[in-house]
């Protein structure tokens, strides 16, 4: 398959990016500052022109969203915003405008994470995005059938534990293979509409 993976260059890009290699797709990158193609993905304008030079498609990868973490007092409504546009309309957009350029039976893959369902220190903006994502997931499955499109959802990477773990007390951490494999079930299997939790 050819893929277009979003944020390749991070923690988790980067193990999807090795994981879906690995299987045999061409897997095209994608990011800000590296990868095959850069852009801007929170810019609906800078998406249009990734799609663009990216071509025709068999699956669409994301693994890239910040929001703000702080405690909900010190929240600004740009936090809000910022957090709203980082995660929630760029991975929206990243399907709206895909559907003209992925294969008819091809597939979106978006991240959100635990923040949606479960309660995590300073992580108002994060559940806020997450559980918009999650909604929009199950809404769009039966209107861009018959692409699919599902979500994954980690708790706190094993890997990263010690910049973050503080972020996510007595949450049991996962492993970046065991996300990257999610990935590969949701661009090589059959499933839509879904969101895979894991290490929840």
């Amino acid at each position: 398959m050819r893929i277009l993976l979003i944020g390749a260059g991070g923690t988790l890009g980067s193990a999807v990016h090795q994981t879906l290699s690995g299987r045999g797709h061409e897997v095209v990158t994608v990011g800000r500052s590296g990868g095959d193609l850069r852009y801007d993905v929170t810019d609906p304008a800078q998406i249009a022109a990734m799609y663009a030079a990216a071509g025709p498609l068999d699956a669409v990868a994301s693994a890239a969203g910040d929001v703000p973490y702080r405690p909900v007092a010190e929240m600004t409504p740009e936090d809000w915003t910022a957090a709203f546009r980082g995660k929630v309309l760029a991975q929206l957009e990243l399907v709206r405008q895909g559907l003209g350029v992925v294969a008819p039976r091809g597939s979106f893959t978006l991240i959100t994470g635990i923040t949606a369902r479960r309660p995590v220190p300073t992580a108002t903006a994060a559940a806020m995005a997450s559980g918009a994502v999650e909604a929009f997931v199950q809404a769009a499955a039966p209107e861009i059938a018959p692409r699919r499109i599902n979500a994954v959802s980690p708790t706190v990477f094993t890997e990263s534990l010690d910049a973050y773990g503080d972020f996510f007390p007595g949450f049991a951490p996962v492993p970046l293979a065991e996300v990257a494999q999610a990935y590969v079930r949701t661009v090589e299997g059959t499933e839509t509409g879904r969101v895979l939790e894991l290490g929840q």
